[in-house]
């Protein structure tokens, strides 16, 4: 195989080899002599490689030019407009293809457009694609210059499939995604450039893999009053945008939110309360201490805010949380399961560190299904701290009474105090708390410290009751319940 040959070899081009050679001749003409065949071939095959992308995801809207592979996987409508100055009706067609890596709209303008409505495409095609990318209404664009069908090429992606919250990547277009509704907000209205009035809300997503924020626009935004959380839904032709370095799923006039009848799996992956830190952002999930009432402040701009303090405590310790705006409205009562995803730690009252739940964050009051299920080995390591490993045998008990140590309230006749850890005498003592953990042991919190309680009787979480009984190794052995 000579030099040529060998050059054109390592080429993925759509130029015949026979053509390829003419280039080349007519480039060394064009240098006047001061190439040989195999420089000139050298320079040709560097203009036919300049725009080649490996992956949709490498493609940016600012580029010139690119080529890369794609599999067909929608085939729009044909659409017509008028071109100013022009007699005859533009035409486009756009095409939704991907690749392992992303999604990205296709246009086909005029004689191509006309072409794939007769037929001439289909989905699951693979194309070979030269175009200029932008950043269209939908996310990343490609306005085709040229796309052939390439049979040997494989892309394996299936049309029809649905993406996941950690499969999401910027740019993409028609995305469908099923999830759990974990948070809503309320509608919003703007004013745009040209006068007309807009409207935008949000939800939270959640699904196996992770959650995202969806916006939705306009005739879509009333979809979060409607929607209740812990609703099953598919978001259909969205696109993903990308704010404060984080994506959403944007859903306009072209997309919907659709409820479904579908189990849908969510388990939060909280972070352990006593690891977190000023100026992080981290997800937090325990049971409700404490909850304050609302409270309302003037801002400077002589608007009303408000704001709702709760306290959350998980096995590894506790920490106030600051709710902000619609979220201090949410019904959450002492007892509760929640998850405060998206919290920033502060430096709060007396140099206590807080999280403050802004428009960013998502707060759910989680079902017993939605409970943080960190694995053995995370529970070995303490890297995690759901609900599932609060007030879990001692160790817990020592993590959720601040260090190993248990008191306890005396009973009328004695006026003692018990502590300790490791064995104690058996004492007659009487605890009264409120239930934030049921099954064995019970756990009670008093607002000063939490008591584990060996009782057979039935209990609620967030019930207030009163126990009596031995206290012994940290535990009280209920003899009444009331």
């Amino acid at each position: 195989m000579g030099e040529i040959a060998d050059i054109y070899a390592d080429l993925e081009t759509d130029v015949s080899e026979e053509e390829f050679r003419e280039a080349v001749e007519e480039k060394v003409e064009q240098m006047g002599g001061l190439a040989d065949e195999e420089t000139a071939a050298m320079l040709l095959a560097h203009e036919l490689n300049e725009g080649e992308v490996e992956t949709i995801a490498d493609i940016e809207p600012g580029m010139d030019e690119v080529k890369f592979i794609a599999k067909v996987m929608a085939i729009g409508d044909l659409k017509t407009f008028e071109r100013e100055g022009e007699d005859e009706d533009g035409r486009v067609i756009n095409v939704e293809a991907a690749d392992e890596t992303a999604s990205v709209r296709l246009a086909f303008w005029d004689g191509q457009a006309v072409d794939i409505d007769d037929g001439m495409l289909s989905v699951g095609d693979v194309l070979r694609v030269k175009g200029r990318p932008k950043d269209g209404y939908n996310g990343l664009e490609v306005s085709v210059d040229k796309a052939e069908q390439d049979d040997d090429a494989t892309v394996d992606v299936e049309p029809g499939d649905g993406s996941t919250v950690e499969a999401l990547t910027m740019g993409q277009s028609d995305v469908t995604l099923r999830g759990l509704v974990l948070d809503t907000d309320s509608v919003r209205t703007f004013d745009r450039d040209d006068g007309s009035e807009g409207k935008v809300s949000n939800l939270t997503l959640g699904d196996e893999t992770g959650r995202v924020r969806v916006t939705m626009w306009d005739d879509r935004a009333d979809r979060a009053t409607e929607i209740e959380p812990g609703t099953a839904v598919e978001v259909v032709d969205g696109y993903v945008r990308e704010r404060e370095g984080s994506l959403e799923l944007h859903v306009g006039d072209d997309g919907a939110v659709d409820e479904i009848d579908e189990a849908v799996d969510f388990q939060p992956d909280a972070d352990p309360i006593d690891g977190v830190e000023i100026e992080q952002t981290v997800d937090i999930a325990g049971v409700v201490r404490s909850a304050d009432p609302v409270r309302t402040f003037d801002r400077d701009d002589g608007s009303e805010g408000q704001v709702r303090n709760i306290r959350i405590q998980d096995a590894t310790g506790d920490i106030r949380v600051a709710l902000w705006g619609d979220k201090a409205d949410k019904d959450i009562q002492p007892g509760d399961e929640v998850l405060a995803a998206d919290v920033e730690i502060q430096d709060g009252w007396q140099d206590d560190l807080e999280a403050s739940a802004s428009w960013n964050s998502t707060i759910v009051v989680l079902d017993d299904g939605a409970s943080p299920a960190p694995t053995p080995e995370e529970q070995a390591d303490d890297q995690h701290a759901g609900l599932s490993s609060f007030g879990d045998g001692e160790d817990s008990e020592a993590s959720a009474t601040g260090g190993g140590e248990s008191t306890a309230t005396a009973d009328t006749d004695g006026g003692a105090t018990a502590a300790g850890g490791g064995a104690q005498t058996a004492e007659q003592v009487e605890f009264t708390g409120t239930v934030v953990q049921t099954g064995d042991p019970v756990v009670l919190d008093d607002g000063e410290q939490t008591m584990s309680v060996e009782t057979g009787e039935r209990v609620q979480l967030g019930q207030e009751v009163t126990v009596r009984g031995a206290l012994e190794d940290g535990r009280l052995d209920a003899d009444d319940v009331f």
